[in-house]
């Protein structure tokens, strides 16, 4: 790998300290009498068992606004604009990216190779070249008083950004069932993959739930599939 070259790195920086309780407390408040705080209070709240064997009913039967009360915060770099450009089409997510206006480059730019360059020598070479005339042109610009903001134009997709990225559990579901997909671009793929194994190291009961789609439905939707699982309708 050159010098340059960056892999995604992801790190959770906020979430409730007991997710499984919080959604166990939204779920029994909408089919109790009871108050949420009694609810939160009680013993079945703290028997993760019980608590998700009332969770899953619940999601399974299409109740999604019950996890919308957990908010989790990821650390994001290493990874390309052609990324975050996927990433940030998740509307029910917010975003704060490092700014290509107000962060100047000054030397070689940090970028992304996807894998498939990676295996062509010839044009690997060349890619490589690309990035450095790149930076070479960009950095005359900036030294002869374009703005970084101007500048900036001439930056691939393959210049590497940073960001906080926040979202709710339904939204972080529905993120793995679509970017999980073999189907779907595969450096965004593993960025999500990343996501996703964080949070299962904290919250281990999740794991059923942050899949590829086609475990969700039990069939592929895709109208071009991998053949994992089934297409819809056909046996």
């Amino acid at each position: 790998m050159f010098e340059h070259e960056l892999t995604p790195q992801v790190k959770i920086i906020s979430k409730p300290d007991n997710i499984l309780r919080t959604v166990y407390t939204a779920c029994r408040t909408c089919y109790s009498a009871d108050s949420p705080i009694n609810i939160n209070n009680c013993q079945n709240a703290q028997d993760e068992n019980k608590a998700l064997s009332l969770i899953n009913k619940v999601i399974s039967s299409g109740h999604y606004s019950t996890i919308e009360h957990i908010q989790i915060s990821f650390a994001i770099s290493g990874i390309s604009r052609a990324c975050s450009h996927q990433l940030v089409r998740h509307r029910l997510m917010s975003f704060s990216q490092k700014s290509q206006r107000y962060v100047r480059e000054k030397e070689q730019f940090d970028y992304v190779v996807p894998n498939t360059i990676k295996k062509n020598s010839e044009l690997y070479l060349k890619y490589q070249n690309f990035m450095k005339q790149t930076t070479e042109l960009y950095l005359e610009m900036t030294e002869k008083g374009i703005p970084a903001e101007d500048a900036r134009f001439i930056l691939p997709n393959a210049t590497s950004t940073s960001m906080v990225a926040s979202l709710n559990l339904r939204e972080m579901i529905h993120l793995a069932n679509l970017r999980l997909c073999s189907r779907a671009q595969a450096e965004i793929r593993t960025l999500v993959k990343l996501m996703c194994d964080e949070l299962i190291l904290q919250e281990p009961w999740l794991k059923n739930y942050l899949v590829p789609k086609c475990e969700k439905l039990g069939f592929c939707d895709e109208d071009k599939s991998c053949g994992r699982m089934a297409k819809r309708g056909l046996d």
